[in-house]
């Protein structure tokens, strides 16, 4: 049942103007009323109308999508396809829709906030980029929240995230085979005969993270390189942000580790460039001494030098179906899943060991 405005009033024990005054922020108020009021609607999980032109209609022309970080090319071209998709017939302000890009930086609690805001204004859509992350009360939260978006009439898609667990929502999922890409770029440098390959690996509570990093140790272990877990292949990872800054540290980290290494698989094409610098500050050449590999073939992956060998992931193709499917242009995948496949992009950066 909805919650109403009075139903929030009568909870704080205040009048309805009152609760209308704090959430509006358009009165004074007294502090302990305010933090009345706002317990309540939190209690309550009361949600503030939108616009009076979303009250005459199911959802408004808006549709949200949320990104980690709008300045990674990786999210960047997500964004802009499925911007691309989400124009055209369906919305009321002359046929269009207005794409909101909400940036949490990585944060869970500015995940939840945006998911609020967006509930809030009634939106028609709500686009997820990128990988989720691996925390059961994060989870839960997110699961709720999308339901009662879903509930409201809010479209919702996943786009390079995995299947909701235990969710009520009515989500459609385009998701990356990265533990797949993870598994053939790693077996690409056994085939050349690597070895002692170190592993960059991105922030350890993050889904994308751990699929391709366990793609890797599936790998070695098929291969009697290593086994998934063991201690050496534990020491031959080193875990940070998806940052060049985090790539070049990393490296100079693996290299104090085991000076013998022969190539190091980065967890994508930025983290690949940062160790890229740090070997060639070491003096090390690229790949006649030491293989580096890199993961999503972003723009710059090929104007590399050496060319980046990379794992293709269809960034924008996958936005452009993304928003399509926002809009209701397109049909869910069966299930509600589609598996998007990555596809491997041998280039100059590897070679076999010296």
């Amino acid at each position: 049942m909805t919650v109403t405005l009075s139903d929030v009033a009568a909870r704080a024990q205040v009048s309805p103007a009152t609760v209308s005054r704090v959430l509006n922020g358009n009165y004074p108020v007294a502090a302990a009323t305010r933090e009345r009021v706002l317990k309540a609607v939190d209690d309550l999980d009361y949600v503030l109308n939108g616009p009076a032109s979303s009250l005459a209609a199911a959802t408004s022309d808006l549709v949200g999508i949320l990104v980690n970080d709008i300045a990674d090319p990786f999210f960047g071209i997500m964004a802009g396809a499925v911007q691309s998709e989400i124009g055209g017939p369906g919305g009321r302000a002359g046929g269009e829709r207005m794409a909101v890009v909400c940036n949490t930086g990585g944060s869970p609690e500015r995940e939840l906030t945006y998911l609020t805001l967006l509930q809030r204004q009634r939106a028609a859509a709500l686009v997820l980029t990128g990988g989720a992350l691996e925390d059961p009360a994060h989870a839960a939260a997110m699961s709720a929240k999308l339901a009662r978006l879903a509930d409201a009439g809010t479209r919702i898609v996943l786009c390079g995230r995995p299947p909701l667990d235990d969710s009520e929502a009515a989500v459609a999922t385009l998701t990356f085979d990265n533990r797949s890409g993870g598994r053939r770029l790693t077996e690409h440098l056994l085939t050349l005969g690597h070895r002692r390959i170190g592993y960059v690996a991105g922030p350890v509570e993050r889904t994308t993270t751990r699929h391709r990093l366990e793609g890797h140790r599936d790998a070695l272990a098929a291969a009697g390189a290593g086994t998934a877990g063991n201690g050496d292949q534990d020491d031959l990872t080193v875990h940070g942000p998806y940052t060049r800054a985090s790539g070049y540290d990393a490296t100079l980290e693996l290299l104090r580790r085991a000076p013998d290494l022969t190539a190091i698989v980065a967890a994508n094409d930025t983290v690949a460039l940062g160790a890229a610098a740090a070997l060639r500050d070491r003096g090390l050449r690229i790949p006649e001494d030491i293989s580096v590999a890199g993961f999503d073939d972003l723009p710059f992956s090929v104007d590399a030098v050496p060319a980046l060998t990379t794992v293709r992931l269809p960034l924008y193709e996958a936005g452009a179906r993304a928003g399509r499917l926002a809009t209701g242009a397109e049909e869910a995948p069966p299930g509600g899943v589609a598996t998007i496949a990555a596809e491997l992009m041998v280039r100059g950066s590897t070679a076999p060991p010296r």
